[in-house]
């Protein structure tokens, strides 16, 4: 169990602000007159005393309140071009930061949680000790934020007064992360009083950049106090290290999920979205892919969009279960982002409207942005995310420079968004999700679409996602594992959030017709891996929209499918139809073959490496070797009657 509160709290330990007559007094000698005025209305103590320390620990020079007025994100915005963190464009509203060339990703090797002694965490995370964390924020962050304006804001992950949300507190130095933060997330000031009084608690995120050099990289950290839910960051800038209402509120939230909310909420890197169905019926999806999978993709292609990147879930007291997005904006890599498979969200990037933060892009001398995989002619020159770049400029170990780095990124509010439902997004409701999807980029193994038979064997889809390492992390390599795309934001002992995961979804709190299926995606399968001959993608980015229409149905009980080993594959008509009524194109025999076809000799020896893995893993649920040793044991039995390569029709014969 993770029990909150527990130890000495950094911030106050070394802000030695004890209570609220002190956190006053330093309000007073630190900030103007006009932004203690802002600060006065918050009444929490709580909060105020976790600023005053914050001010006491960094030293800044002055202090600027952010309430979410027009005129306070006017000011930041204005702040972040003043400072030289960003810069205008051509485009209205647009502008462009650079993260350091060293600091283009999350800083996976330099991210810690801060630990009790006896404190369950995961074999795959990073801790320190409570004593070292200590030592290393007070060297580090004493007095850090010299010279500088220290931000504070005021949000709310999620829609006010909605079950999941949560509050919290943004404190940084960087106008960039505050200009983001008003972005992507809703601005409580003038409720933030009432909702922490309604959830209980807050998340507070603390956070400097110090002189941003390229040199202070190495001492750069992200910290996460589990048991004070207070995140530190220091010497960094890229926004998954600095955002800390992100991925680094994601972890305690899904600690809250995994020890204080059991079956009943869960926290995941998900996206939300809805799909029209027949008879106008919208319904709702939220899926887990890991970053640079095609998870903004999928959510982008479904008519009503609510978020791209993270979900609150919780069995709400009807028996549905119900999401709300933490965020109202988009952090999106804009790598392969196009008018072909990304129409609503080109039109917010190429067409005046809309508020947009550039990161790591290629600027024109025009002052047009440039990225790769955008579909359009590329200039010969410009500036990137390594300074000047001219076509076939190499780096100093020969490999040629890109346009545009990998983990490029776009930020923008998803009110922009044609496809965006802003009713259902900003209902305190939640929206009723009755599909859960599991990708990763598995190029030869799974089939393009499928439905777990039950709620454990659904649980075991989302421990089993693999994935390629991408751009997102500094430091990872090769092929990973990826246990529901939430793995590097799991901070307790993997078991705790499978059994979690377990408990959860076969809840009797749900009611049974309400009850979501659960559902595998793999879009990257090839034409070498299915007997053909090149690494081309067997399908196309546009046929998305298919297997969510599929799953629509699915979940609605329109159609049948083909019981398999592993759940329930598409049939050739259904999907033959859905390709021409969904995205008007021709759906080959033949292909549908190529990518439902089942090559036995793969799907056993990824059960087998995920088994082997998950051995080494202590009191995990044994649900999960179960149903990985039900399904072994089907797949070599098929093999046995069919071979070592099983058609959709020989799947269905089997199935009788």
């Amino acid at each position: 169990m993770l029990e909150l509160r527990k130890g000495t709290d950094i911030l106050s330990g070394i802000g030695g602000v004890k209570n609220i007559e002190e956190a006053r007094k330093l309000f007073k000698e630190s900030i103007d007159a006009e932004n203690l005025k802002k600060l006065d209305r918050v009444e929490n103590e709580e909060a105020l005393l976790k600023i005053a320390n914050a001010i006491a620990l960094g030293k800044p020079d002055a202090v600027f309140v952010n309430t979410g007025s027009p005129e306070d994100l006017k000011r930041v915005r204005e702040m972040a071009i003043e400072k030289g963190e960003e810069e205008p464009l051509a485009m209205k509203d647009h502008t462009v930061h650079f993260d350091l060339a060293e600091e283009q990703a999350r800083i996976i090797d330099r991210t810690f949680y801060i630990v009790n002694e006896g404190e369950p965490t995961s074999s795959l995370a990073k801790t320190t000790p409570r004593k070292e964390g200590y030592d290393y924020v007070e060297k580090t962050m004493g007095g850090l934020m010299k010279g500088m304006t220290l931000l504070v804001g005021f949000f709310s992950r999620g829609p006010a007064g909605a079950e999941a949300s949560v509050p919290a507190l943004e404190i940084t130095t960087s106008t960039y992360v505050m200009h983001s933060a008003n972005i992507l997330y809703r601005n409580v000031y003038k409720d933030f009083d009432k909702e922490v009084e309604r959830r209980g608690y807050f998340f507070t995120n603390v956070h400097s950049e110090g002189p941003n050099r390229p040199e202070d990289l190495p001492n750069a950290r992200v910290f996460m106090d589990r048991s004070w839910q207070t995140t530190y960051s220091m010497l960094c800038t890229y926004a998954g290290n600095t955002l800390l209402l992100k991925k680094g509120n994601h972890r305690f939230a899904v600690d809250m999920a995994t020890y204080h909310q059991k079956e009943y909420m869960l926290s995941e890197h998900m996206f939300i979205t809805g799909q029209q169905g027949p008879g106008g019926r919208v319904t709702y999806f939220a899926g887990a892919a890991p970053s640079g999978c095609g998870k903004t993709t999928t959510a982008m292609v479904g008519t009503d969009f609510i978020g791209d990147d993270l979900a609150q879930l919780w069995i709400a007291k009807d028996g549905t279960l119900r999401a709300v997005n933490p965020e109202k904006g988009i952090f999106g890599i804009v790598k392969d982002v196009n008018r072909e498979g990304d129409p609503y969200l080109m039109k917010v990037l190429r067409e005046e409207g809309s508020e947009v933060i550039w990161s790591n892009v290629l600027i024109d001398d025009k002052k047009v942005p440039h990225w790769e995989g955008n579909g359009e002619e590329h200039p010969k020159k410009g500036r990137n995310f390594q300074g000047e770049w001219y076509e076939g400029k190499k780096d100093a170990n020969g490999k040629e420079i890109p346009i545009s780095h990998p983990n490029s990124r776009c930020t923008l509010n998803n009110t922009s968004i044609e496809n965006y439902n802003e009713k259902d997004a900003e209902d305190s409701a939640g929206v009723p999700v009755k599909v859960l999807t599991y990708s990763g980029r598995d190029s030869d193994t799974m089939p393009p679409v499928w439905v777990a038979r039950n709620a454990d064997e659904g649980v075991v889809l989302g421990a089993s996602i693999v994935s390629k390492a991408t751009a997102t992390e500094v430091g990872a390599k090769g092929v990973r594992r990826q246990p529901w795309a939430n793995e590097p934001f799991i901070p307790g002992s993997l078991a705790d959030y499978m059994e979690s995961q377990f408990v959860f979804f076969n809840s009797s709190k749900f009611k049974e017709q309400d009850r979501p299926i659960l559902a595998g995606l793999n879009y990257f399968l090839t034409h070498e891996s299915r007997g053909g001959s090149g690494s081309g993608l067997l399908g196309e980015k546009k046929d998305v929209r298919v297997w969510l229409a599929w799953l629509e149905r699915r979940s609605n009980n329109d159609i049948e499918a083909i019981e398999t080993p592993i759940g329930f594959i598409p049939k050739y008509e259904d999907l033959k139809t859905l390709f021409k009524n969904e995205i008007n194109k021709e759906y080959p025999k033949e292909l549908y073959d190529m990518q439902f076809s089942f090559y036995v000799d793969n799907i056993i020896g990824r059960i087998d490496m995920q088994k082997e893995a998950y051995s080494k893993e202590k009191n995990l649920p044994a649900k999960l070797f179960e149903v990985y040793d039900k399904q072994k044991k089907e797949l070599t039995a098929l093999k046995k009657e069919y071979g070592s390569v099983i058609t959709p029709e020989q799947l269905e014969e089997a199935a009788g």
